[in-house]
C-alpha cells in the first residue's frame, strides 16, 4: 500500500500531465471542427457550380474527386513527414495548405473557370489529409487505450458540429434562388449573361477567404504552442515500422476495406442530398440547405450519443446496430417519395456518426510502433470519397433518377455490416 506522500505526488503528476496536453488536445479538436466545416460545404458547392456551370451529375461529382483523390495522393507524404518530423510539423503543412486553397477561391470565382475551382479544392484536401493523418491516431494516443474510441468520438463530434453550422449558415449564403436552364442562359445578352455567372461566382469567394484567414490564424497559434509529440517509441520503439509489417494485421486490412466504403457512402449521401430533397420533395435549393444543416445536426448529435453509448456498449456491437438501421433508411431512401425520404436521409447521418472514428481505432488497434503508417494507410482508403460518387453520378444520369443512385451507399453499408461481423476474428498483430 502507497503511503500518503507518495500518494499525494502520484495525484500530482496525473494533474500536472493533464494540464500539459489539455491545451493542445484543445487545438487538435478544433481541426476537427475545420475539416469537417470545409467538407460539409462540399454539398453546398456541388448544387451551386452545376447550376453556374450547367454540369451533369457526372460531371458536379468531380468536386468530391478532386478533394479524396488528395487523400490518396498525400497520405503516404504525410504519413513519412510525421514520422520523420513529428505531428506538430504535419499539423502545420495541413494548415497552410488549407488557408492557402481557401484563399485561392477568390481568384477561382474571379476566373469564372470550374477547373480553378476543382484545384483549389484539391490544395485544401491536400491540407486536410495532413491533418486528419496526425489528429486522428493524435487523440487516440492521448490518454489510456481502452478509451481510445471514445474519445476519439468525442473529438470528431465537433465535426458533426460544423456539419451543422457551414450548410445551415453559410448554404443559404452561396445558393441563390436562380434556377435558369442552359437555354435561359444561353439566351441571354451577353453582358447580362456574364453579370449572371459573376453574381454566381462572387457568392463563393467571402465564405471562403474568411475561412481562409483563420485557418492560417490557427496556424501561427499552433506554431507558439508547445505541442508535445507522442513518439511511436513511447508505445513500442520506432525500429522496425514498415509497410509490410503493417499490412500484417488483418484488422488493419479489413479497415482500410471497411473506410474506403464508409467515406464513399458519407460522401454519397450528402453530397447529393440536395439534389435527392428538391428532386423527391419538390422543395426549393435554400430549403434544402437548411435541412442539409439538421442533417449535420443529426450527425453530431449522433456522435455525442454515440459516445455515451459506448459507456455501456460495445463499439463493434454498436456499429453493427447502426449499420443495419442505414441499411433499412437507405432503402426507404430510394424507393420512398416525398418529405420521407428528406426524414430518412437525415436519420442516416445520425447512425453514420459513429462510423468512421469507430473503423479507424478499430483498424490501427494493436500497431505498436506502425501505427502512424496504418494511419496513414486508412486515411488513404479515404479515396473511396472520390471513386464512389461518380458511380452514383452515372448511375443517376443514366436512369434519370437520383434515388437509384443511392443503391451505391446502400452497398457500402452492406460491406461495413460485413467488416463489422469480421473485425473480432482477426488478431492484433
Amino acid at each position: 500500500m502507497a503511503s500518503a506522500p507518495q500518494s499525494i505526488s502520484q495525484n500530482k503528476n496525473v494533474v500536472n500531465e493533464t494540464k500539459n496536453w489539455l491545451f493542445p488536445f484543445i487545438l487538435v479538436t478544433s481541426l476537427f471542427f475545420f475539416w469537417g466545416f470545409v467538407h460539409n460545404l462540399d454539398p453546398i458547392l456541388i448544387p451551386h457550380l452545376r447550376k453556374a456551370f450547367n454540369l451533369s451529375d457526372l460531371q458536379s461529382s468531380l468536386v468530391d474527386s478532386s478533394v479524396f483523390i488528395a487523400y490518396f495522393v498525400m497520405a503516404l507524404p504525410a504519413g513519412y513527414i510525421m514520422r520523420k518530423y513529428g505531428y506538430k510539423s504535419g499539423i502545420l503543412i495541413g494548415l497552410l495548405l488549407f488557408g492557402t486553397g481557401s484563399i485561392l477561391f477568390v481568384p477561382a470565382a474571379n476566373s469564372l473557370q470550374y477547373i480553378y475551382f476543382l484545384g483549389a479544392l484539391f490544395i485544401i484536401a491536400c491540407g486536410l489529409t495532413f491533418l486528419e493523418t496526425a489528429a486522428n491516431p493524435y487523440v487516440t494516443i492521448l490518454g489510456p487505450a481502452e478509451s481510445a474510441t471514445k474519445r476519439l468520438n468525442f473529438s470528431q463530434s465537433f465535426n458533426g458540429l460544423a456539419a451543422f453550422i457551414a450548410p445551415a449558415y453559410i448554404g443559404p449564403m452561396i445558393l441563390s434562388d436562380n434556377n435558369y436552364t442552359q437555354v435561359q442562359i444561353e439566351a441571354m445578352a451577353p453582358a447580362i449573361k456574364h453579370a449572371y455567372l459573376v453574381s454566381e461566382a462572387e457568392s463563393v469567394k467571402m465564405p471562403y477567404l474568411i475561412l481562409g484567414l483563420i485557418i492560417l490564424a490557427v496556424a501561427v497559434i499552433f506554431y507558439f504552442t508547445n505541442m508535445p509529440d507522442v513518439k511511436d517509441e513511447d508505445v513500442e520503439g520506432e525500429d522496425g515500422a514498415s509497410f509490410s509489417g503493417a499490412l500484417k494485421s488483418m484488422r488493419l486490412r479489413w479497415g482500410i476495406l471497411a473506410q474506403f466504403f464508409y467515406v464513399g457512402a458519407q460522401v454519397c449521401v450528402g453530397s447529393f442530398f440536395i439534389k435527392m430533397a428538391t428532386t423527391s420533395s419538390g422543395i426549393d435549393e435554400r430549403s434544402a440547405s437548411i435541412y442539409l444543416g439538421f442533417f449535420g445536426l443529426a450527425f453530431m448529435l449522433g456522435r455525442f450519443f454515440g459516445t455515451f453509448l459506448m459507456q455501456y456498449i460495445h463499439p463493434r456491437k454498436l456499429l453493427i446496430s447502426y449499420t443495419i438501421i442505414n441499411i433499412v433508411l437507405t432503402i426507404i431512401a430510394i424507393t420512398g417519395t416525398g418529405i420521407i425520404v428528406v426524414y430518412s436521409l437525415i436519420a442516416i447521418a445520425f447512425f453514420m456518426s459513429i462510423m468512421f472514428p469507430t473503423i479507424f481505432s478499430m483498424g490501427i488497434d494493436g500497431l505498436g510502433h506502425n501505427t502512424k503508417i496504418g494511419s496513414s494507410l486508412i486515411v488513404m482508403s479515404i479515396v473511396g470519397g472520390a471513386f464512389l460518387p461518380p458511380i452514383l453520378g452515372i448511375i443517376s444520369d443514366q436512369t434519370a433518377s437520383i434515388q437509384y443512385g443511392y443503391i451505391v451507399p446502400l452497398v457500402c453499408f452492406l460491406v461495413i455490416l460485413l467488416f463489422a461481423f469480421n473485425i473480432h476474428k482477426t488478431d492484433h498483430a
